[in-house]
């Protein structure tokens, strides 16, 4: 297999058009009859993560890497960054607000979701920067590899408030 390369912008607050890059991603590795199991969890990670910068994040990239040893999801944004990475970790507490709420978003599950599916997970975050998501998912029957993304850093050189 040769490796496979997407990326796809999310824009904050995007409701109507929230999910589409996870929806690209799902359906290009369904059209490379990969395991229903890897596609599933990738799947699952890649939404919850694009819905979270949506509702909470500034504009941001979720990004696809497959290659033979398995996938690489890595999400940025430029916002506001998590306060407190344990708290948004714990099941059922969200700080969406009201909009996304009455939209049936915002139950506090989407890190947990993440963490549970994804066979490697780091999130990365700074106040005012923004935060970068990798979610690393293994092909059945091979080797890992040491899980490195392409956009950490990208947004690892991006300017903090005050910096010129």
């Amino acid at each position: 297999m040769s490796s496979l390369i997407k990326e796809f912008k999310i824009k904050a607050k995007d409701f109507i058009h929230a999910g589409e890059g996870s929806m690209e991603i799902r359906n290009s590795l369904k059209s490379l009859n990969l395991d229903a199991d890897i596609i599933q969890r990738v799947s699952i990670c890649a939404y919850e993560a694009e819905m979270n910068v949506v509702m909470h994040g500034g504009d941001g990239i979720i990004s696809l890497v497959l290659d033979d040893t398995g996938v690489v999801v890595e999400v940025m944004d430029d916002g506001h960054g998590i306060d407190d990475i344990n708290l948004a970790l714990t099941e059922g507490y969200t700080t969406a607000g009201a909009e996304a709420q009455q939209m049936g978003f915002g139950a506090g599950m989407g890190l947990p979701n993440i963490v549970r599916n994804s066979d490697y997970f780091k999130i990365y975050t700074e106040k005012n920067k923004g935060a970068y998501l990798i979610m690393c998912f293994r092909l059945k029957n091979k080797i890992g590899k040491d899980c490195q993304g392409r956009l950490f850093t990208i947004w690892n050189n991006n300017k903090r408030d005050g910096e010129s």
